[in-house]
């Protein structure tokens, strides 16, 4: 396949993409690290192998996953130019988004009623550890959100029409992407200890 060929817009909205799949090939290797560097210091004496995901995490689970299958939806309404559908179904996305947020910090608060703070004298390696993984993660869902809210805005000023989706097609990858992420991140923290 020849790269140099198409029109203009084409190879912009190709660059687009790459650009996209290259920084979440990035962000998947940033990941992929950091669970690494927990694998390893679960040898490390002062390891807390008896924490419990907070309930509070598994509900923002749930949370991500109908917001990830929404998003998909939303996608499909605005390219078959359902203009009111998609309105709905992104400003769910970024609702259950937020929730998502919400319940991530729930989640902190009982992570420290448990005793497991993550900073300080009374804090472990294994708390640490969790709490800079999943902050990474919020970070990058508000960024999501924040993609969301620009998708919404020129999803108002109608500028996804004629099969010019591209914003929303890069925000549902990316929205997609932090969703696996975070499945990968609970199995991770439910599985290893």
């Amino acid at each position: 396949m020849d790269l140099t060929q198409g029109s203009q817009e084409l190879k912009i909205n190709r660059a687009k993409k790459n650009m996209l799949w290259f920084g979440i090939i990035s962000l998947t290797m940033s990941f992929a690290g950091l669970t690494s560097a927990y694998v390893v210091s679960k040898e490390r004496p002062d390891w807390v192998a008896s924490f419990e995901i907070p309930p509070a995490f598994y509900i923002s689970l749930v949370f991500i996953i109908v917001s990830s299958i929404t998003v998909h939806f939303a996608l499909r309404a605005i390219k078959k130019e359902k203009s009111a559908r998609g309105m709905v179904l992104l400003i769910t996305t970024f609702v259950l988004g937020l929730l998502f947020v919400i319940f991530q910090f729930v989640g902190f608060a009982e992570i420290i009623r448990e005793g497991y703070n993550f900073t300080g004298p009374t804090s472990s390696i294994t708390t640490s550890f969790i709490y800079l993984v999943v902050l990474l993660h919020v970070a990058h869902v508000f960024a999501g959100l924040i993609t969301l809210l620009i998708v919404i805005y020129n999803h108002y000023k109608q500028k996804y029409k004629n099969g010019k989706t591209l914003g929303v097609e890069l925000a549902a990858t990316f929205w997609h992407f932090i969703d696996i992420v975070w499945i990968y991140l609970f199995l991770f923290l439910y599985f290893v200890k």
